[in-house]
């Protein structure tokens, strides 16, 4: 089903996945790749890591629950 995605309030992506991408490959935007935001994470990869500030803040907001897939729902799922 196509829609099946906008049933949910919450992103089908792992939060604790997304959590071990940013902090093993988060200079590289491995997390955004996970969660399908391939031109920021491209953006990511060239600058590695927004010179380390975006990934800093990439993880805090993914370890606080605020990080949001490309369809904008929130990674709560562990």
């Amino acid at each position: 089903m196509t829609g099946e995605k906008y049933l949910s309030l919450e992103s089908p992506k792992s939060r604790l996945i997304t959590l071990l991408l940013c902090f093993f490959l988060g200079w590289a935007g491995g997390h955004r790749f996970y969660v399908k935001k391939t031109s920021t994470a491209v953006v990511m990869l060239i600058t590695m890591g927004g010179f380390g500030v975006w990934f800093f803040v990439d993880f805090v907001m993914i370890a606080l629950g605020a990080f949001k897939d490309k369809d904008g729902l929130p990674i709560t799922k562990w």
